[in-house]
């Protein structure tokens, strides 16, 4: 039966009632958020739940549309057709709700931790957080950094006041190459919507990966191995579809509230991003463009914690001048500064600060 709301009745309350009715035991309900960090005023005219709140305001912010010229795997890529970070997170979230409108989820919450998952990312990929994390004395991660964007950063430092449940499932998304579905839940989102991000952020980016690296040529069909094949199938749309099924499948009937994979998928999905570690992200051709990008980044962050912050106004340059009040204060602002950037600003302001232009005589 269709959902037609009642006028005179707060559509707000009917879609939180709604939410009681349909969604799974397992899915986390507008109605019971742990709230915000700064609570809010609600406006009496606003028809979203929080959840939808919190989605609206990644969409809109700033740090989101920039990740439309940050690097997924090719730096700076001149193809129209390579993943950029911005695509990534818009493929995690289609695979994300894909998910959870099977287990009857809360789409809205893990459509909002999947668009912000990624905000704390770097210019140049991987390689630019993991010169970051050698520079910054406190480290850097960018899933703490995609926190820190949500909380302090945005809004020129208001931040975007997002919800306890999609802050959590942003800080907790990460894996690395620990294991897909860890056995122990320490560490996991609290929501099963974040646990879901979490398993369609890998889903994304070993397919798409693979088939940007297809396209560039740096592997092709016959390197992938045949018994990866066997379990997922061949081409990029049948092995989304076999591993969002297994999922889907295995999870429901499962029915404990955890997401569930066979282990013939599991074992398959980890050999393929081995497989990718090994052929993509470590092959020469790509390392060596990973290699540029930290060599700027080392650079610019130097230079920055030496002389103050560089900016472009238009067509002008703007420097700050070195005015914070302690060494941990210009690390903090030198790190939020280049962890913002776009692959394309850093490149701009590193040819301003380093490269030499002709000189004209007039």
């Amino acid at each position: 039966m269709a959902f037609v709301p009642v006028i005179g009745i707060s559509i707000k309350k009917q879609l939180e009632d709604r939410e009681g009715r349909i969604l799974s035991p397992y899915a986390a309900r507008s109605s019971t958020s742990k709230g915000r960090r700064v609570t809010e005023t609600e406006d009496i005219c606003d028809i979203r739940l929080s959840y939808q709140r919190d989605r609206d305001r990644i969409i809109h912010s700033k740090t989101f549309r920039r990740l439309k010229h940050k690097t997924q795997v090719f730096l700076a890529p001149a193809g129209d057709h390579y993943r950029t970070r911005l695509t990534h997170v818009l493929e995690v979230s289609q695979i994300a709700r894909t998910v959870s409108a099977a287990l009857c989820l809360n789409e809205p919450l893990t459509e909002a931790i999947a668009l912000g998952h990624d905000l704390g990312h770097t210019p140049f990929g991987h390689a630019g957080e993991a010169t970051l994390n050698e520079l910054h004395p406190g480290g850097f991660r960018h899933y703490l950094h995609s926190l820190r964007v949500v909380d302090v950063l945005e809004r020129n430092g208001r931040g975007l006041n997002l919800t306890w449940e999609v802050r959590n499932g942003i800080v907790r998304h990460s894996k690395g190459r620990d294991d897909i579905i860890p056995r122990s839940r320490k560490g996991l989102a609290v929501t099963l919507e974040g646990q879901v991000v979490r398993l369609a952020d890998i889903i994304a980016y070993v397919n798409h990966d693979l088939d940007d690296a297809l396209r560039a040529g740096i592997i092709n069909d016959r390197d992938i191995p045949e018994d990866i094949e066997e379990i997922v199938g061949r081409g990029h749309s049948r092995r989304i579809g076999s591993m969002v099924r297994d999922i889907i499948v295995e999870t429901l009937t499962a029915d404990d509230g955890g997401l569930h994979i066979s282990e013939p998928m599991l074992d398959a999905i980890t050999s393929l991003r081995s497989f990718l570690y090994d052929n993509v992200y470590r092959n020469p051709l790509v390392h060596q463009e990973f290699e540029k990008g930290q060599r700027i980044i080392r650079e610019l962050y130097g230079y920055f914690l030496k002389n103050g912050l560089v900016r472009r106004r238009g067509d002008d340059w703007q420097a700050d001048g070195r005015n914070w009040p302690d060494e941990k204060s210009a690390h903090r602002a030198v790190c939020d500064y280049i962890a913002g950037m776009t692959d394309n600003y850093a490149l701009a302001v590193y040819e301003h600060l380093f490269m030499p232009r002709p000189w004209t005589v007039r």
